[in-house]
């Protein structure tokens, strides 16, 4: 566990909390905000195709072309009633959250949705390198039998693939990851940013696309103040949000998502510059 150093966060928010962290990413780089060195990057759901893009090889300048190219990419879908509904009954669960977690993993896998392969042909256009990084990735997952809270790293033995997918994994809307005979749901399951996992790091900055949660110590400003150490939480401006729009999952908002953060960055760069610094 570490004891300091620096950690960057990275939040769930669908297709386009993806084009607004990565145009957030890029223009705090073009401040001279350097967010890629940090000696730990956190991903759940979004933030973790984010994380594995980010920690990669290709140069973010051409992370973030990629994302407001007009090239059609992702297929389109929406989170409907009953998902949200699902996703908010297992987020309350009293007593052991695992259980709530176990139960909305048990809706996952009876639902009908596109196939693994076909979902994991999405993420792995998203993620070119096929290697985890050199420095220290967490990626977050959940059991979808049991509820339990999974972390992936290099040392794992599962493939960044199969863990960004598992992360992604968005219940109810996309199919549970399979990895060594178990099937895994979103990270954003556990918590839509998993911020706690940041312990023991000197300075933390946290992304987030979204910071809905039912349970108050599972909104990622919470989790970053009882971490007691240097920190801030970047969420999208009023700007930010009209670009995103009600629909995370739609791709056709990508472009516009990512220039939104690509502007933010410059209101916020000294804010953050004085934790990261």
């Amino acid at each position: 566990m570490p004891t300091d150093g620096r950690a960057l966060v990275l939040g769930g928010g669908g297709v386009t909390g993806v084009a607004w962290e990565i145009g957030l990413l890029h223009g705090l780089a073009q401040c001279g905000v350097d967010l890629a060195g940090a000696d730990t990057v956190i991903g759940t759901s979004a933030g973790a195709a984010v994380a594995a893009q980010l920690t990669g090889t290709t140069p973010l300048a051409d992370i973030y072309a990629a994302q407001i190219d007009n090239v059609p990419g992702g297929i389109p879908a929406r989170i409907g009633v009953g998902p949200v509904v699902r996703l908010l009954v297992a987020s309350a669960w009293p007593g052991d959250r695992r259980h709530g977690r176990a139960w909305l993993g048990r809706a996952a896998l009876r639902a009908k949705t596109m196939s693994e392969a076909e979902r994991r042909a999405v993420v792995e256009r998203r993620v070119p390198d096929r290697r985890w990084p050199d420095r220290r990735l967490l990626v977050t997952a959940v059991d979808a039998e049991t509820g339990t809270d999974v972390v992936f790293d290099r040392d794992s033995g599962v493939t960044l693939i199969d863990a960004v997918a598992a992360s992604c994994a968005v219940p109810l809307v996309w199919p549970p990851v399979t990895i060594d005979g178990r099937r895994y749901l979103d990270g954003g399951v556990r918590s839509v940013a998993n911020v706690d996992l940041a312990a023991g790091h000197g300075r933390v900055v946290v992304i987030a696309p979204t910071t809905s949660a039912l349970r108050r110590t599972d909104r990622p400003h919470v989790q970053a103040a009882a971490l007691g150490v240097p920190n801030v939480v970047v969420t999208p401006d009023a700007a930010a949000r009209a670009a995103i729009g009600p629909n995370m999952l739609d791709p056709a908002r990508r472009a516009a998502a990512a220039r939104a953060g690509r502007d933010q960055a410059e209101s916020i760069a000294d804010r953050i510059r004085a934790v990261w610094q």
